[in-house]
C-alpha cells in the first residue's frame, strides 16, 4: 500500500490535496501509461482508504470524502503474469541446489520445497519459525494475509526431505526457520529477508540453466499441478490460503487445455501454391 500511495503522490502533481480531481488525474495517468486494470483499482483503493482516514480525523469534510468515494474503478482484466514451471525445471532447480557446497544449497532447496511443494507465499515462508513445524504430523502452521493462520501438510516425501536436510544443517535452536548463510558457510540465526528470497532463486535458476523465476512462479506451480491432477478447487483454495475460490481459479489451466483442443477442431482449407515456373 505504501508503494501504491507513493506512486499516486508522484502522479498527482501539481495537485497537493487529495480530492476528486486529483484522484481522477492519477487514474487517467495510470491508464495512459498502460497500467493494468487491477493496478489502477489497487491504487484507487489505497487513495480511498486515505480519504476515509482523513475524514475520520477531521482533515477532510464529509462532502470531499463523498466525492472521492464516487470515483469509479476501471473495468477489464489481464492474463495473469508469471508461469508454472515444468517438472524438469523443478528438478533442474533442485539439482542446482544440491550441487552447491555448504548449507546454502540445503537452505535454497528447502525454500524451493516450501514454495513449490507447499504453495507458500514468499512472505509466509520467511515468517516461519522452527516452532511452526510439527515433526509429528509433518504440518506447518502458516500465518498468511489478514493475519489468518492455516495448516499446511507436507505429505510429499521430497518436500519433507528437503526441509529435514536444511534442519539438520540449521540445528534445533529456536528462531526463524529460514536463515541467511554467510559466504564462509556460517548460518546466521536471524530471519531471511524477502529480497534474499529473490536473490537466491535468481542465482539457482541461472545455475540450473532455466529462465529467471519469481517466488510466485513456484507457488503457481504448486497450485496448477494440483488442479491438473484433478484436485478439488476448494481443497487447493484452503492450502493456498485464498479467501475466494475465484482467486484460486486463476491457476486452473484445465480450461486453457480445453480451449486448445477445441481450437484444433477448426479447419482452414489453405494450401500453399507452388511458384509458377518452378520444376520439381
Amino acid at each position: 500500500m505504501r508503494s501504491r500511495l507513493c506512486l499516486a503522490a508522484r502522479l498527482m502533481a501539481p495537485h497537493r490535496r487529495l480530492s476528486f480531481e486529483s484522484v481522477t488525474v492519477v487514474l487517467f495517468r495510470l491508464r495512459e501509461a498502460g497500467a493494468a486494470p487491477a493496478t489502477v483499482n489497487a491504487v484507487l483503493s489505497a487513495l480511498k482508504g486515505v480519504a476515509r482516514c482523513a475524514w475520520h480525523t477531521g482533515l477532510m469534510t464529509a462532502e470531499e470524502y463523498q466525492r472521492v468515494g464516487d470515483v469509479r474503478g476501471v473495468r477489464g482484466s489481464r492474463l495473469p503474469r508469471g508461469r508454472a514451471l515444468t517438472g524438469e525445471e523443478i528438478s533442474s532447480l533442485l539439482r542446482a541446489c544440491e550441487r552447491s557446497p555448504g548449507p546454502a544449497g540445503s537452505r535454497d532447496a528447502c525454500l524451493v520445497a516450501l514454495l513449490a511443494g507447499a504453495g507458500l507465499r514468499r512472505a509466509e515462508a520467511v515468517s516461519l519459525d522452527l516452532s511452526h513445524y510439527s515433526r509429528r504430523d509433518h504440518s506447518l502452521r502458516v500465518r498468511g494475509k489478514g493475519d489468518k493462520e492455516r495448516l499446511v501438510y507436507l505429505e510429499d516425501g521430497g518436500t519433507r526431505r528437503a526441509l529435514n536436510a536444511w534442519l539438520r544443517a540449521r540445528g534445533d535452536a529456536p528462531g526463524p526457520l529460514l536463515c541467511p548463510v554467510s559466504k564462509q558457510g556460517t548460518i546466521v540465526l536471524r530471519r531471511l529477508s524477502a529480497q534474499a528470497v529473490y536473490k537466491a532463486l535468481r542465482k539457482r535458476s541461472r545455475e540450473a540453466g532455466i529462465p529467471r523465476i519469481s517466488p510466485h512462479d513456484l507457488r503457481r506451480t504448486f497450485a496448477t499441478s494440483l488442479l491438473d491432477c484433478g484436485a478439488d478447487i476448494g481443497s487447493v483454495q484452503s492450502l493456498l490460503g485464498h479467501t475466494s475460490a475465484e482467486t484460486t481459479a486463476i491457476y486452473d489451466r484445465r480450461g486453457e487445455a480445453a480451449k486448445r483442443r477445441t481450437s484444433a477442431l477448426a479447419s482452414l482449407p489453405y494450401r500453399r501454391r507452388r511458384p509458377q515456373g518452378r520444376e520439381d
